[in-house]
């Protein structure tokens, strides 16, 4: 049986529930359950990875890590996901104002630094800053929340467990 999997908030801010991000795919939880963060300008322009893993999709706005299963079963490349988005309808951006410091297919550390961006530019240019964290291909019933909507978070606090 798989391990627990402890996912981190990727940035400093307050929590929101998905249901409140302003992105019916996020809020809908389509493409899976999980928290978003609200980011505290104040606190920085990192977006560092919210678990130890394999960087298997790096956008200027987003990333996905796929973290061990921890199951020594388990097939070599099987994981699970975890989106980590930033803002909303940031795509349209086009990548500028970000700054990617990983590379896919790199593995990195829990709480290293993947991406640079201005959250304040974001709402500046009329778009939600939220960060809606995702464990994707994942029921309801496998993420238990640790932080709940309205708390306070620092990049690297517990967000929600996997498992």
């Amino acid at each position: 049986m798989a391990e627990a999997l402890m996912v981190t908030s990727p940035v400093a801010g307050r929590v929101v529930a998905m249901r409140d991000v302003p992105d019916p795919v996020f809020a809908e939880s389509m493409v899976g359950p999980g928290l978003a963060v609200d980011p505290d300008p104040a606190a920085g322009t990192s977006a560092v990875a919210p678990c130890a893993g394999v960087v298997v999709k790096l956008h200027p706005h987003a990333f996905v890590l796929l973290a061990p299963s921890g199951d020594a079963q388990a097939a070599e490349g099987s994981g699970r996901g975890v989106l980590v988005h930033l803002g909303i309808d940031t795509v349209q951006l086009e990548g500028e104002g970000f700054a990617l410091l990983a590379a896919e297919g790199d593995t990195v550390e829990a709480g290293q630094e993947l991406v640079r961006w201005s959250p304040a530019a974001v709402a500046d240019g009329g778009r939600s800053p939220l960060v809606p964290v995702v464990a994707l291909d994942l029921g309801t019933d496998g993420l238990t929340e640790i932080a709940a909507p309205g708390t306070v978070v620092r990049a690297g606090d517990p967000l929600f467990r996997l498992g």
